[in-house]
């Protein structure tokens, strides 16, 4: 059976490339401290703090994804059978998943540092359709796993030597 950590990883570290770019860059409705007070973007240096904490936070997305390099690398030397698609892209929606929902969790809830729209005061509604679009890529991502996971364990047990070394 092929690891699945390798297509969480990519799933957590794509998933924080999506909100990075694109609602950091490219929508600019956030930035990472951008609700934290003093650090707002409405001046040169609060936008500053805002650009170098999302640069980290790019930097941990791209280790996420490199991790998921190696894992799959690491797994694929040690014989393991590489995934299906629907394996394989499952897991990177679950990932993504676990993603929006500890990111939302954590950051919008828990700690407050931003929220998914900044722009327009940080309305909640925005915020609990960020964790529902995690709900909802685990669940569809668990499903198309499981789909792939079920042809795959046929093989791996296939592939198992039987008792005393003959195969079954």
């Amino acid at each position: 059976m092929p690891t699945r950590a390798t297509g969480l990883l990519y799933g957590l570290g794509f998933g924080g490339f999506v909100d990075g770019i694109v609602l950091h860059q490219i929508l600019q409705w956030h930035h990472m401290v951008s609700d934290v007070d003093g650090w707002a973007p409405t001046t040169l240096a609060g936008l500053e703090i805002n650009t170098l904490a999302d640069g980290f936070f790019h930097v941990a997305t791209w280790v996420l994804a490199f991790a998921g390099t190696v894992t799959a690398v690491v797994s694929w030397r040690r014989g393991r059978l590489a995934p299906n698609w629907s394996f394989h892209l499952g897991l990177v929606l679950v990932g993504w998943g676990l993603f929006n929902l500890v990111e939302g969790l954590v950051d919008h809830q828990i700690l407050g540092i931003h929220h998914v729209r900044d722009d327009l005061g940080g309305p909640l509604v925005w915020d609990l359709g960020f964790l529902a679009s995690g709900v909802l890529l685990i669940a569809v991502g668990w499903l198309l796993h499981r789909r792939g996971a079920a042809p795959l364990a046929g093989r791996a047990d296939a592939s198992r030597p039987g008792p005393h070394g003959r195969d079954r």
